[in-house]
């Protein structure tokens, strides 16, 4: 057993490996952290790269994998990895939702029965509360969305991002999400994280490394701490989080994660509620 995987085990180390898939998207959220949009830099990882990293990661004991962006489905064959991903390790593939129609929603079917679920954003059960952070129609489509989906045999969660909702504002939009075919088990709410656009703007709460789970994360430009490692203001990449920009292998930035763990106390990084 290697230590990444005794490390896992003990609860030490997180056990998913995340990868930033893209930057491009087709929206510009106000709290964005990679400040994506439709015509940012793509700076994509290739098919090629993201199998091989799932594979570094089952071989090193990690037990589970992230995909992020951008949106990830921008990418044509996107459906198609994440199957291919699925198959290695269990993989959550994070989306805005807004694409699955015609050739996209086809495409989408290769997931169902696989161990892949979508994480689809969804921030209001009011339209216009959601859009206003996310784009005109953003809600209607991803209503739409949601169960077309679900029919279709894919597994779906819905991710809730903003400030907290008041218990009636709350009960609704979790009305909503179990209307759409989604339990409770798999909805995730969490706070908007001042990186990113969200900086620029004054919104969400600040965070610290040691607030941010250690979850490994391999994007175009090197290996972060966390997901909210590789944020954009300004258009610069922030590298308070970098870990290395060597990721292949996998090894090299899981031991330098490794490394800098030791001593942290388990749950150290769930404070905030952002896992």
């Amino acid at each position: 057993m290697t230590a990444i995987a005794e490390a896992v085990r003990a609860g030490e180390l997180p056990g998913r490996v995340w990868m930033y898939s893209n930057y491009h998207c087709n929206l510009a959220c106000s709290y964005c952290l990679t400040e994506s949009a439709p015509k940012v830099s793509k700076r994509e990882l290739t098919s090629e790269a993201m199998i091989g990293v799932a594979h570094d990661a089952a071989d090193l004991g990690f037990t589970a994998l992230g995909v992020t962006g951008g949106e990830p489905f921008l990418l044509p064959d996107m459906a198609h990895r994440l199957a291919e991903l699925g198959s290695i390790l269990p993989t959550v593939g994070l989306t805005n939702g807004t694409l699955f129609t015609g050739r996209r929603l086809d495409a989408a079917e290769e997931l169902a029965g696989t161990d892949v679920a979508l994480q689809i954003s969804l921030d209001s059960a009011d339209p216009d509360v959601n859009d206003a952070a996310r784009g005109p129609e953003n809600f209607a489509k991803v209503v739409a969305a949601i169960p077309a989906l679900v029919e279709r045999g894919v597994t779906v969660r819905i991710a809730t991002t903003g400030q907290d909702p008041d218990a009636v504002a709350a009960a609704r939009l979790c009305a909503l999400h179990r209307d759409l075919g989604v339990p409770d088990e798999d909805h995730v709410v969490r706070p908007i994280i001042n990186r990113g656009r969200a900086a620029e703007a004054g919104m969400g709460v600040d965070v610290t490394e040691s607030d941010l789970p250690a979850e490994l994360t391999v994007t175009a430009d090197g290996a972060f701490w966390s997901p909210f490692g590789p944020t954009v203001v300004a258009g610069q990449l922030d590298t308070d989080l970098l870990l290395t920009r060597t990721t292949v292998p996998l090894r090299v930035p899981a031991q330098t994660l490794l490394g800098l763990l030791q001593g942290r106390p388990a749950g150290a990084d769930s404070t905030l509620n952002i896992r």
